[in-house]
Formats: structure tokens, C-alpha cells, sequence
């Protein structure tokens, strides 16, 4: 279906949507079956590009550490980072934090009840925003996650590329038409599940779908050209070398800038290259081992991590050295192990510090 054609929506598709939900779409998850704002705008930002199983976990312990928005936005930015570690795309944990003391602050602590006011809220796009306003307050209003995108362009095999900004809205319009005019939570929450779980991206269960007789990429076989989006990121590989800086004990960390990826977590000081590392520690106090080389991938890079954990002797008077430290960033300071796993830190640093144990390999000398 291209922009010049009509649309021939196919009738009862809502209807089927809300009957196949009821009967085989999910309705046990912790966020589900609840019409508080705060419990649903949780899960949502947290399942933004992260699977349901991973966020289960993450979802609980939140709950049990911030049980309100109030108790969300009193929190330091680091307990909220500690407690996101691992879960990836850090600047959702920070606009997460932001919004919760938006909504106490300018809305005295009460989520707004419309979708277009929740889209003002830091880190609340349209979808979310429409989606807490459908599931919380019964706003008839459609959702285009990337998993509702996939089922309607092969629903009506809409093949206009949209990495382009008008053929995203006329997605959106097209949505908004195959609303149901009752029950827009049952209908929404059906439409993500059928994404979710059936109308997978490389292996959809078309036999399973309530829509299979409805949906013209099924019809004629196309599944999987859909959904039409031409401009791909493009991934490149950067490789950077950890300094681990260990004294009795304790490992050295330093804050991350406020931008970039891990943007606020603590984390290892980096430095662009083997060679940097050799010119920097030349005249160094103490003994280095390379480790090896931790691969992690992020959304649109791959990184090639190279760990050196330097021992400075328990001679050494660390506090007075560690001030002229080239590397201390705007904040570092001394951690334990526990203590840096206890606090916001990349997921590639927790994995690599499980791992190891400070201090006990042997080191070369400088």
C-alpha cells in the first residue's frame, strides 16, 4: 500500500485483536492488570528495546526499593543508576529519574491523565505516552512500538519507507483508524502481545494469528519484507583500554561525563590505546598485567575493551599520588569491589569484576 492508494483497512481487525488477547495473550506479568500510572509507566520504559524476561527482575527490585514516584524522585541519581546497572541505555534510567520529580514537582505527584500532556515529560515519547494513557485513564489512542509498527505494515503491507518522517505519521493515522471504540486497554494491550509473540521479525507464527486471513503480507508471502525502513545504523568497532588502578583493596574509579554512552555511571578510566597506557604508566610505582580483551556490543558500535589492572605497592601513599592523576575525571574515588558492584557501573565492568578478584593475579613489572 503506497502513500497515493487508499487504504482498505481490513474490517474486524480490533475485534479480533481483543478476542485472540483474551484467550491467548499475556496477562500474568507484574505490570499488567493495574491501572496505576507509575507501575505501567515503569514496565514501559524499562521494556523500551529490552525483553520482558530480562525486565522482570529490574521491574520487582524498583518497586521495592522506590514503592511511589515521590520516593522515585527523592532518590539520588546514583541509587537509580546502581539499581538500572546492567540494564542498558542508561539515559532511560536518568530521564526516568528527571520525570519522576517532573510529575511531583509540576504535577503534584500525580501522572497527567492525557496523552499529549504525559508526551511533555522528560523520556516519554508519543507511544509510551499513549500507551500509560490507554491502559490508565481509557484514552482512545493508538501505540506504535517497533513491535505494533511490524504487525500493521504486513497487516495492510504498507511499503513506505518509514526513515522518513511523513510516512511515520500516515503509520500513525492508519493506527489511530483501526481503533476499537471499546475496550482500548484490552485492544492495546493485545496489539503489543501479538507483536511480542506471534508476529515475530524473522519467524512469525502466522498460523497463530487472529489476523492471518486479514493481513495482505500474508496473502501474498511477504512477510518479511516489512516493516520498510532504508536507513540502518552503522555499526563500527572501537577499541579502548581500561585502567585498573588497584591499592590495597580498593579499585579507582571515576564518574563518567554526563554525555556519551554509560553517560553518569562510575566506571574504569579509559584511555584511547596500548601506546597511551605504555606513556602513561612509564614512571609508575608498581606492577601491570594486560587482561584479556572484553568484546561488548552496544545499539551502534562494537567495543573491544582491553583491561590492565596496575597494582600500586601498599607502600605507596595512594591518596597523594592519585592527585596529580591525569585521568581523575571531574569526580573518582576509592571502591571496593562490592562497593563498585553496589553502584551504577557499565554491564561489561560488573561482568568483568564477578569475574576476577582484586589483587590475586600475578602482575608483571613495569
Amino acid at each position: 500500500m503506497s502513500a497515493a492508494e487508499i487504504s482498505n483497512r481490513p474490517p474486524g481487525f480490533a475485534e479480533a485483536v481483543i478476542a485472540w488477547q483474551r484467550q491467548h495473550g499475556r496477562s500474568g506479568l507484574p505490570w499488567q492488570n493495574t491501572r496505576d500510572p507509575y507501575r505501567v509507566w515503569l514496565s514501559e520504559i524499562m521494556l523500551q528495546q529490552t525483553q520482558v524476561t530480562t525486565v522482570l527482575g529490574y521491574y520487582q527490585r524498583f518497586l521495592d526499593r522506590f514503592a511511589d514516584v515521590a520516593a522515585l524522585a527523592a532518590a539520588s541519581q546514583d541509587d537509580v543508576l546502581a539499581l538500572w546497572s546492567g540494564l542498558g541505555y542508561y539515559s532511560r534510567a536518568r530521564n526516568l529519574h528527571r520525570c519522576a520529580q517532573a510529575v511531583v514537582e509540576q504535577h503534584g505527584g500525580r501522572f497527567p491523565e492525557s496523552s499529549a500532556e504525559l508526551a511533555q515529560l522528560p523520556g516519554i515519547g508519543r507511544s509510551t505516552a499513549c500507551a500509560i494513557a490507554a491502559f490508565c485513564f481509557g484514552e482512545r489512542v493508538a501505540i506504535l512500538d517497533g513491535n505494533v509498527k511490524r504487525v500493521l505494515t504486513r497487516l495492510l503491507a504498507f511499503t513506505d519507507d518509514l526513515a522518513v518522517a511523513a510516512n511515520e505519521r500516515r503509520l500513525w493515522a492508519e493506527a489511530t483508524a483501526l481503533l476499537p471504540t471499546r475496550h482500548i486497554d484490552t485492544y492495546t494491550q493485545g496489539i503489543m502481545d501479538l507483536g511480542a509473540t506471534v508476529c515475530l521479525q524473522r519467524t512469525p507464527w502466522c498460523a497463530s494469528c487472529p489476523a492471518r486471513d486479514m493481513c495482505v503480507a500474508v496473502r501474498e508471502g511477504t512477510q518479511l519484507s516489512f516493516p520498510v525502513k532504508t536507513r540502518k545504523l552503522k555499526r563500527r568497532r572501537q577499541v579502548l583500554v581500561w585502567l585498573c588502578v588497584e591499592h590495597g583493596e580498593r579499585i579507582w574509579l571515576t564518574r563518567r561525563p554526563d554525555s556519551g554512552i554509560w553517560a553518569g555511571l562510575w566506571s574504569l578510566p579509559e584511555l584511547p590505546s596500548a601506546d597511551a597506557m605504555a606513556a602513561l604508566t612509564a614512571d609508575w610505582p608498581g606492577h601491570g598485567a594486560w587482561g584479556d580483551t572484553i568484546h561488548h556490543a552496544l545499539t551502534h558500535r562494537d567495543l573491544e575493551l582491553q583491561p590492565i589492572r596496575w597494582r600500586l605497592p601498599d607502600t605507596c601513599d595512594a591518596a597523594r599520588w592519585l592527585d596529580a592523576f591525569p585521568l581523575r575525571g571531574e569526580t573518582a574515588r576509592w571502591f571496593t569491589v562490592d562497593e563498585a558492584l553496589a553502584a551504577g557501573i557499565p554491564a561489561p565492568l560488573r561482568r568483568w569484576l564477578v569475574g576476577r578478584s582484586v589483587c590475586t593475579a600475578d602482575l608483571l613489572s613495569a
